[in-house]
């Protein structure tokens, strides 16, 4: 098994999920701390632009959002599974869902001005100004755009209510019995209200709700251990890439390998990636780039919620 290198940051509600899986899957892995907003020097270094949180790293394959890495991570320990046999198009839309509606909602509510003024009581001001100022430009650009808080307030007791009932009928968990990847991606934006004082009432009033949350929150994080950026990039120098299986997969766009692409989001965090096509297929966009600091890596991106386009 390859030493597992995670890039995030405490807060962040998308690394939660990732640290929720590394714990779901029992895994050790290091843990790389990234700074919350732009510039981000040492992560873009090996991703080549790309600059969400969080990011795993193994070697000199950097993989690019939560959903690739989910089955990145079940490829490396089967069980138990993020996406259960039988299943695994319920878990993996289910959990499309939360991540896109479900976390717009969480971070609206978090970003009204009570919500604002408890995350960063004690803060300077140009630290608040210039978080606010990282997360308009992160949404520039993009299909998606920042949820008004009086609409995600108005729909929230529908998200609720539905979640509260589902879990009232259907077991501990969402597809019944066990933890799934629809699971960690439903806990995640409701932690990140849950860890706001100001409106963590949001949730008052959903005992089911509640109790399936602590019982995420039991799975933990596996375990880690603390890494500098510096030793992580110096892994990736002088690791090799994985070797890609060959696949007999007809790309949509007519792309050949070897060809020179770019990768980007397509909702938000837009900034493409320059690379080499190294492989595609229903899943997955891989594609290499050189840098001067971390070396030939492989960087990999989930087909859905992102394009790419020839150079």
């Amino acid at each position: 098994m390859t030493d597992l290198i995670l890039h995030h940051y405490p807060q962040s509600p998308f690394a939660e999920k990732a640290r929720l899986m590394l714990g779901f899957k029992g895994l050790s892995w290091h843990s790389v701390m990234i700074p919350a907003v732009m510039p981000k020097p040492d992560l873009t270094a090996l991703t080549g632009g790309y600059r969400r949180t969080p990011v795993l790293q193994i070697g000199a394959d950097i993989y690019c959002d939560t959903a690739l890495m989910a089955r990145r991570l079940e490829r490396e320990k089967a069980t138990p599974a993020l996406f259960p046999e039988g299943r695994e198009a319920v878990a993996a839309s289910l959990a499309q869902f939360a991540d896109q509606v479900l976390f717009q909602h969480g971070v609206a509510i978090n970003f009204q001005p009570k919500g604002l003024a408890s995350r960063f009581a004690g803060m300077p001001e140009a630290v608040v100004k210039g978080f606010i100022a990282d997360r308009q430009a992160l949404f520039s650009g993009g299909a998606a755009s920042r949820l008004d808080t009086s609409v995600a307030l108005s729909q929230w007791p529908a998200l609720m209510g539905r979640l509260e009932t589902q879990l009232q009928r259907n077991g501990e968990f969402l597809l019944g019995d066990q933890p799934s990847i629809a699971d960690l991606a439903h806990y995640h934006p409701l932690w990140f209200v849950a860890s706001n004082k100001a409106v963590a009432d949001a949730l008052d009033n959903y005992p089911a709700i509640k109790a399936w949350m602590g019982r995420i929150t039991d799975l933990g994080h596996g375990s880690s251990t603390a890494m500098e950026p510096a030793e992580a990039i110096r892994i990736a120098r002088e690791a090799t890439p994985e070797a890609m299986v060959k696949a007999s997969f007809k790309s949509p766009g007519g792309l050949t390998s070897g060809q020179a692409v770019t990768v980007s989001a397509v909702d938000y965090g837009t900034e493409a990636v320059a690379g080499t096509l190294v492989s595609e297929d229903s899943e997955e966009l891989v594609i290499a780039r050189e840098d001067e600091r971390a070396g030939l890596v492989h960087v990999h991106f989930p087909r859905f919620g992102f394009k790419i386009e020839a150079v």
